[in-house]
C-alpha cells in the first residue's frame, strides 16, 4: 500500500540513514496541498512524509466544528484513498503536539488507531510527534516514556524534541527563547536516548534543536550549528552503544544555508520538515492571478466579472503547481530524489 505500513515505514528511515539523505516532510491542511506534495514525490520518484499540526487539523475540521482530531482523521482517509494512485510510499504523521494538547490531539488519535486495529482495519497514521520541549526535561520524557509505550503497542513511531525551535508555529511561540535554549546539549541527548531506550519494542525520532527557527527568514539570518547532532550523536554512542544513536528531525529549516542542511544529513537527519516555504509556494500563484485578472474576480461597477477567473479550480490549481515545484526542491536538497522503495 502506498500509504506505509509499520514495517515499511521503518524501511524507510533505515533506507535515508543508511543513504544520508531526509525525507521531505510537508505539512498539509486541505486536500489540495495533498494532491500537491503527493504529485511532487511521484515526479521526484521519492517517497515522503504529509504532516498535520494542530492548528491544521481544526483548520481541515471546518470553521464551525474546530475539532483539531477529527480534521486530522479526515485528512488521513483522503490521503489513503487517493496515495494509492502514486507510485511512491507516503507515510502519515502529526505534528507539534504539546503537553496541553494532548487530551485534544494525540490521545484521540491513539483511541481511533486502538479502534480501528480492533475492528482488523489498518492504521490512519503512521507516526505521530510529543512536543513537550516547553517542560523541564525529566517531565518532557516521563510523558514520552508513556506515550512511547503506547506507540509500540499500536505500530506507530513517536517523535520527540528536546531543547527549543525558535520562532512561532501554531500558538507555540518561542520567539524571545533565550539563546541557550537552542541548542541542546549532548548531555540532554544522552538522557533522551537513555530515557526512551527503555521502552521495550519503541520506535521513535528525536528533533534535537540546534540553532533551527520556525518562520522565515533571509539566508544567512539563521545562525544554525550542526555540529550540535555531531557531538549528542557521539556522546550518545559512547554512552549507550551505536545501536542508540538517533534518527534525527530538522525542524525549522526556512532560510538555511544548503551547506548546513547537507551537514545535518551526515550526522543523523532523516526528516526535515517543511511548512512555511510550501505556504508562501502555494499562495504567490493566487495572488498574481488575483492581480493580473482583478476586473474578472470581481464585480467591478455593476459588472459580472468572468466565471472562469473566480472559479476557485482556476487558481487553486496554480496554487498546487506552485507548491509542488517547492516540494521538488526540497526533494532535491535533502537528496532524496529518486530513492523511492515503492515496487
Amino acid at each position: 500500500m502506498p500509504v506505509a505500513d509499520h514495517a515499511t515505514y521503518c524501511n524507510m528511515l533505515a533506507h535515508a540513514r543508511t543513504h544520508k539523505f531526509a525525507y521531505p516532510a510537508i505539512n498539509i491542511t486541505s486536500s489540495s496541498t495533498i494532491n500537491a506534495a503527493l504529485a511532487a514525490f511521484a515526479e521526484a520518484k521519492c517517497d515522503g512524509i504529509l504532516q498535520v499540526s494542530t492548528g491544521g487539523g481544526e483548520f481541515a475540521s471546518g470553521q464551525f466544528v474546530k475539532d483539531m482530531a477529527l480534521g486530522a482523521i479526515a485528512l488521513a482517509e483522503y490521503i489513503h484513498r487517493v496515495a494509492a494512485r502514486y507510485p511512491i510510499n507516503v507515510a502519515i504523521h502529526t505534528d507539534h503536539c504539546p503537553a496541553d494538547k494532548l487530551d485534544k490531539f494525540m490521545r484521540p488519535l491513539l483511541a481511533e488507531t486502538r479502534r480501528r486495529r480492533a475492528a482488523g482495519q489498518p492504521n490512519l497514521f503512521s507516526s505521530h510527534m510529543f512536543d513537550g520541549s516547553e517542560l523541564p526535561l525529566a517531565e518532557n520524557m516521563k510523558l514520552a516514556r508513556q506515550l512511547l509505550a503506547e506507540c509500540a503497542e499500536l505500530e506507530l513511531i513517536l517523535e520527540v524534541e528536546a531543547g527549543v525551535v525558535g520562532g512561532e508555529e501554531d500558538g507555540v511561540n518561542h520567539e524571545g527563547a533565550p539563546a541557550e535554549k537552542l541548542y541542546t546539549t549532548p548531555e540532554d541527548m544522552v538522557a533522551v536516548a537513555r530515557a526512551l531506550g527503555e521502552v521495550k519494542g519503541g520506535r521513535y525520532m528525536f528533533a534535537a534543536t540546534f540553532g533551527n527557527v520556525h518562520g522565515v527568514y533571509k539566508p544567512g539570518n539563521v545562525k544554525l550549528k550542526p555540529t550540535i547532532l555531531r557531538d549528542g550523536q557521539r556522546a550518545v554512542e559512547q554512552a549507550l552503544g551505536a545501536g542508540a544513536r538517533f534518527d534525527l528531525v530538522f525542524h525549522g529549516g526556512s532560510g538555511s544555508e544548503l551547506a548546513d542542511i547537507h551537514e545535518t544529513l551526515e550526522y543523523g537527519v532523516i526528516k526535515m520538515n517543511v511548512d512555511t516555504d510550501t505556504q508562501y509556494a502555494y499562495t504567490r500563484p493566487i495572488a498574481d492571478h488575483m492581480y493580473k485578472n482583478y476586473d474578472g474576480v470581481l464585480r467591478i461597477d455593476g459588472e459580472v466579472g468572468n466565471k472562469k477567473h473566480y472559479d476557485p479550480r482556476g487558481y487553486l490549481k496554480a496554487a498546487e503547481k506552485g507548491m509542488q515545484a517547492r516540494v521538488k526542491q526540497a526533494c532535491v536538497d535533502l537528496r532524496a530524489t529518486g530513492t523511492t522503495l515503492h515496487r
